[in-house]
């Protein structure tokens, strides 16, 4: 198997990645405080890493898969096979409005277990979900899926990301 297969184990323990994050994390913000203030800019940095790291991932998870029937497929495929490689267990709920709108649910969402549950955390949450929407954006970019990732925290350490479809890739 290949070092990404999640059934023979993940991309990464679990501590080593959470802590590869936060100094991705500590980095990026680090060098806005010598310069850099627009949090919107250290946000897209995140992203646009995620990205990349996303479309590579997904690549080597594909690369002996069938090809995919449909978008649900996709997105089934995101749920279980990809947030387990990265994060060590599936999405807990997906929901779709079958025109192209998928919400996934993970409760217990890894990066944010480490902030505190207040509510004044809330406001860190979106640097530690940024780079997670990019890795799911470049995963379904990947796939031939142009789509709008964003995600929501209003119960630590739940998450919920909203996806959207720009592009039909089925007829």
């Amino acid at each position: 198997g290949t070092l990404f297969s999640p059934r023979e184990g993940t991309m990464a323990d679990e501590a080593p990645f959470q802590f590869l994050h936060n100094e991705v994390l500590q980095y990026i913000y680090k060098s806005a405080e010598n310069g850099e203030t627009d949090n919107g800019r250290n946000i897209a940095k995140l992203e646009n890493m995620g990205f990349r790291v996303g479309q590579g991932l997904m690549e080597r998870l594909t690369k002996d898969t069938a090809r995919f029937k449909d978008e649900l497929d996709i997105m089934k495929f995101v749920c279980k096979d990809f947030w387990t490689c990265v994060f060590k267990k599936q999405i807990d709920n997906l929901r779709t409005n079958h025109q192209g709108i998928y919400v996934l649910q993970d409760n217990k969402f890894r990066l944010l277990s480490q902030l505190s549950a207040g509510k004044q955390y809330l406001e860190q949450a979106p640097k530690y979900l940024a780079f997670t929407c990019g890795l799911v954006r470049g995963a379904l970019s990947n796939l031939g899926v142009k789509s709008i990732v964003t995600a929501e925290v209003s119960v630590m350490p739940a998450c919920v990301s909203d996806h959207k479809m720009i592009r039909k890739i089925f007829s």
